[in-house]
């Protein structure tokens, strides 16, 4: 008995020593972090950026906050021009205001990725807080610049889907205006911004890219010669009748002061004489993301169209 006893305490002895071992070595093994951050690697137009595969906690700086929520992905600060949209109050009610030189506020915000426009300030300072990309705005189309950023946030695919789906609507709903207000129909979109006015081109944003790049609207001479090449250019109220089109898309700030539309340069203007003026709340129309240009669409679609 006493010799079947001794062999099995020895082994539960060495069982015990050998367990015993293999903790102390897994609390002396240095931590690996097994949650470390899955990246990707974008080619950004100033090369390749490692960037969050799913980040969870972006800030823009400028133009492309709709982009990021029409992608579903979440926001911590934005630009104070996207603060001020109306469209966008209920999904950024809780997001910070942050510019580009507010450094403090945004490592405060702990940011995973940073995106802006070419031309913000501190780049390098920003690319230490987070991996920072900027676009050059006009460099591509609108709709490549909303697949570029898909592409960022690893939503390529999501960002194709509503392209597909967008053109379609825009294209068919081009057709269905120009049916009723005739091909050669022109169209004017214009601004009265700082106490200037503007008229745009085909890519500034305020619905132009809808109606001349999808819907395939005709713009006034007159536009074409000097807005169509920088995008806008600024006139004055006594030239604006040269560069009406048969219909007026007037992007307008109620806080400005709008006299001009009480002079009899702009009354007599034949859009305006024949009711064919259609007003938009400026700080909704001022982007190009998907969600501006879903709500441009149906503007036009309402204005144009009735329905």
């Amino acid at each position: 008995m006493k010799k079947i006893f001794i062999p099995f305490l020895l082994l539960c002895v060495l069982m015990i020593s050998a367990c015993s071992s293999k903790t102390e070595q897994q609390k002396s093994a240095p931590k690996t972090d097994e949650k470390k951050t899955e990246t990707i690697t974008y080619q950004s137009e100033n090369g390749p950026v490692e960037a969050p595969a799913h980040p969870k906690r972006v800030i823009v700086l400028s133009s492309f906050a709709g982009n990021v929520m029409a992608l579903d992905v979440n926001l911590v600060g934005v630009d104070s021009w996207s603060k001020m949209n109306p469209r966008f109050d209920s999904k950024l009610k809780d997001v910070a205001e942050v510019s580009d030189e507010s450094l403090e506020k945004i490592i405060e915000l702990d940011p995973d990725l940073i995106i802006g426009l070419s031309n913000i300030k501190n780049i390098d300072k920003l690319n230490e807080i987070a991996p920072t990309v900027t676009y050059t705005y006009g460099k591509v189309d609108y709709l490549t610049q909303h697949l570029e950023i898909g592409k960022l946030l690893n939503k390529e695919k999501e960002a194709q889907a509503w392209i597909d789906d967008f053109k379609k609507r825009a294209q068919t709903a081009g057709e269905e205006i120009k049916a009723k207000i005739g091909a050669d129909a022109t169209v004017s979109v214009i601004e009265n911004f700082d106490k200037q006015l503007y008229v745009y081109g085909d890519n500034w944003g305020r619905g132009t890219e809808i109606l001349y790049q999808e819907m395939k609207l005709n713009m006034p001479e007159k536009v074409i010669e000097t807005a169509f090449k920088d995008g806008y250019y600024a006139l004055s109220l006594e030239v604006l009748p040269e560069f009406a089109g048969d219909y007026l898309i007037i992007s307008k700030n109620s806080e400005t002061d709008n006299s001009f539309q009480e002079t009899d340069t702009y009354k007599n203007i034949p859009a305006v004489k024949n009711n064919h003026v259609y007003e938009a709340n400026m700080k909704e129309f001022y982007f190009n993301d998907p969600i501006t240009l879903d709500y441009q669409l149906d503007f036009f679609k309402k204005s144009f169209l009735g329905n």
